[in-house]
């Protein structure tokens, strides 16, 4: 499983970006191709800064994340992730491990 994981910081209007992302972005991240997961946290920092939101998409292997991001569905979600007013946003990805408990 791969993960791709963006956090957005301090939305200059937080109401306005929740709105935006939830009617907008979040209709474009569901069309990505093979998407097998997606998740929002709203997280509370636990000492130092958190995220305002932090999406994390799934994917079945790195072939599946690979090709998500050259297709015309995430140019979309990217093209609306560029119109929100917010302090920064990181972009990364990565292989999931489970680990059993």
């Amino acid at each position: 499983m791969q993960r791709l994981t963006v956090q957005y910081f301090s939305p200059a209007d937080p109401d306005a970006f929740d709105k935006g992302y939830q009617e907008r972005h979040v209709p474009l991240v569901r069309a990505v191709p093979g998407l097998k997961r997606f998740t929002l946290t709203h997280p509370q920092a636990l000492g130092g800064d958190a995220p305002y939101l932090v999406a994390e998409l799934y994917f079945e292997d790195a072939d599946a994340l690979k090709a998500s991001l050259t297709s015309p569905e995430m140019g979309a979600a990217a093209q609306d992730a560029a119109t929100y007013d917010v302090a920064s946003t990181v972009m990364f990805s990565g292989e999931v491990t489970e680990i059993d408990l």
